[in-house]
């Protein structure tokens, strides 16, 4: 495969499994291409095209020198120790990242409208969850405006080395596993939900190392009532405002990957069973679903930076 087939299929599964389904994102993506239709020439100039085709802006190619792809190095944060490691390996043909860099990593903010969807999907009016969201996001925008985004990307060309990170379409691939696991086990109680993530083999190999699934917010004893994956999918944690609508709205236990003390403390005042499955560990489940793909097309995979590798498939002999 080349870089570009990969990052293609990234996007393609990105979408199947995105909760705001297919013909949302169609729609969102022909809103935006008749708004750029209508951008004087500067602007034209000045505006990502990438966006036209891709609904995931912290999802890029970020080097490609047009080789052939056989062998990954793949991991949560793929950065400069990492493309340093792949070097020295000498035999690896792309370094895949989950976490976005680059111009990944500056856009990361435009992922989270996805996140107003999802909260009108479980109840909030769409228009509260527009503007608590379109606030956040900014907030999030000028946090991230002083990174050195490149960093590691300039790190990439000066050693020739193909680079691309897959952040939003890993996050819905696992936000629509979870999502499934969910409804067909139907947990009533919030450590019946908590035991059923712990059968998970990322979730029950992060244990090990004491980053397995907690409670964060609410009783073990607590019924779950209404179980929304508010924290799993749309770039980064949402506005800590939105456990009271979520609570207006019926939800009355949370599934996400962290949590800051903030958003934690409004969940508890809202009434929110909050259960924090794993940061490292659900990035590996998305990326791993991801990776299967892959390594079925015979591209073989090496595992660094956290990244917990389950296979869910045989390879045919």
């Amino acid at each position: 495969m080349t870089v570009k087939q990969i990052y293609d299929l990234a996007i393609k599964e990105g979408i199947r499994a995105d909760f705001r389904g297919q013909k949302d994102i169609q729609e969102m993506l022909r809103r935006l291409k008749s708004r750029y239709s209508k951008m004087s020439v500067r602007q034209k100039q000045e505006f990502d095209q990438e966006r036209l085709v891709n609904p995931f802006s912290d999802t890029r190619i970020l080097n490609d020198n047009g080789k052939q792809i056989k062998k990954i190095l793949t991991g949560i944060d793929m950065d400069v120790a990492e493309l340093m490691l792949a070097d020295k390996l000498g035999d690896i043909d792309l370094v895949l990242a989950h976490h976005p860099q680059g111009k990944a990593l500056a856009c990361l903010d435009d992922v989270m409208r996805l996140q107003a969807d999802v909260m009108s999907q479980y109840g909030v009016p769409i228009n509260i969850a527009e503007a608590l969201i379109t606030e956040r996001l900014e907030e999030v925008g000028r946090g991230i405006s002083a990174v050195n985004h490149n960093r590691a990307v300039d790190m990439a060309k000066m050693l020739h080395i193909n680079y691309m990170c897959v952040h939003t379409p890993c996050d819905n691939l696992v936000a629509n596993f979870l999502d499934k696991l969910i409804a067909k086990n139907k947990p009533t109680y919030v450590e019946d939900l908590i035991d059923l993530l712990k059968e998970v083999p990322e979730y029950k190999q992060a244990i090990q190392i004491g980053a397995g699934p907690k409670l964060f917010s609410g009783k073990m004893g607590n019924r779950t009532g209404k179980i929304g994956l508010l924290e799993i999918t749309g770039g980064t944690e949402s506005s800590p405002k939105v456990y009271t609508k979520l609570a207006q709205a019926g939800v009355g236990t949370v599934v996400g990957m962290h949590i800051g003390e903030e958003h934690r403390k409004e969940a508890y005042k809202a009434h929110i069973n909050v259960v924090i499955a794993g940061h490292i560990a659900s990035d590996s489940i998305g990326m791993n679903l991801f990776l299967d793909q892959l390594e079925q097309k015979g591209i073989e995979i090496i595992p660094v930076s956290g990244l917990i590798r389950v296979k869910r498939f045989k390879l045919k002999k």
